[in-house]
């Protein structure tokens, strides 16, 4: 009698287990965290690319340490040291210094955090997983081819270079010396000096240019378009007529002075689309292993004027 109602006892708590197994809620997976950094929030553009970033990794439900590099490779990387220590699962950065944030990067990889770079390659990292980009080089020829379009019976040009050391700059640089150089007999380069990337800096450097110029440029080209809008004020302020001036990332504001004329270009390089697809990559590894086709995807700039300003990525912000 005993034994029958230890029996009936064991096969009630056997039958109460299962019935709570099956209606108590499956354990929650851990929270996929990722950090996300960018060189310097007082950039437009990278405020963009940040924002970016974060819708994204918000659709994929992943949570997003945000790092502002405050343009210091020593502050990323040490936002990056931090980010191992706290045991993010995976990093999406536009790197400040491409060889200066080299160790860090390198560093993060072998502790197995899988890292995705977006804008700035860090070629010299193996096992970086994946590289979004804009074809730099490309942008740059852009800029030239338009200005022979612009100007097929030759031109003067002051080119305002970006940051040093900054893949983009370098490669921008690149890419305009890349279609000029053919034709230097025709399109002279008569000043060319960085400008940091930086508007104040655009405005100066532009100001000391026309200052020691005989007579005014027939082009002024900026490897991105906070420099451009600083060589506009420069040129307004000298009350300078028909001097072109061509900028690199079609930021709102630069896409309304192109509206309005006081821009003649800008180069768009899609940097959201790049941005959301190096946090997808990211997350794809991260939840399923999945790597990607291609080790580098480069996207094609294309020069934006007023004649085709409906393709600019972000028109819908120009006010």
């Amino acid at each position: 009698m005993l034994n029958t109602a230890r029996s009936i006892l064991a096969a009630g708590a056997i039958a109460l287990a299962a019935a709570t197994s099956m209606s108590a809620p499956a354990v929650a997976q851990e929270k996929v965290t990722i950090l996300a950094s960018v060189p310097g929030l007082t950039f437009p553009f990278f405020v963009h690319m940040m924002n970016a970033f974060k819708a994204e990794a918000a659709k994929q439900g992943v949570e997003v340490i945000e790092s502002d590099g405050q343009v210091s490779s020593p502050k990323q990387t040490a936002d990056i040291e931090a980010a191992i220590t706290r045991g993010v699962q995976g990093i999406v950065i536009s790197p400040n210094e491409v060889d200066a944030m080299a160790p860090a990067l390198a560093q993060a990889v072998e502790a197995g955090i899988p890292v995705v770079t977006v804008d700035r390659r860090v070629s010299q990292v193996e096992g970086i997983l994946a590289h979004i980009g804009a074809d730099n080089v490309k942008g740059g020829e852009a800029q030239a081819e338009l200005i022979m379009k612009l100007y097929p019976d030759g031109a003067t040009i002051v080119n305002l270079q970006g940051q040093s050391g900054a893949s983009p700059a370098i490669d921008r640089n690149k890419g305009l010396h890349n279609v000029l150089d053919k034709a230097a007999d025709k399109y002279k380069i008569v000043f060319e000096q960085t400008a940091g990337f930086d508007r104040a800096k655009g405005l100066s450097v532009t100001e000391a240019a026309l200052a020691g110029l005989a007579e005014p440029p027939k082009v002024i080209v900026a490897a991105n378009d906070d420099m451009a809008l600083g060589a506009m004020e420069a040129v307004k302020a000298r009350n300078l007529q028909g001097i072109a001036i061509i900028g690199f990332d079609a930021l709102p504001e630069a896409l309304a002075q192109v509206r309005d004329g006081g821009l003649t270009a800008t180069i768009e390089q899609f940097p959201g689309k790049q941005s959301a697809m190096g946090v997808d990559t990211l997350v794809a590894f991260i939840k399923d292993k999945t790597k990607p086709a291609e080790a580098v995807t480069l996207l094609t700039p294309v020069a934006i004027t007023k004649d085709n300003l409906n393709i600019a990525e972000r028109l819908g912000e120009v006010k």
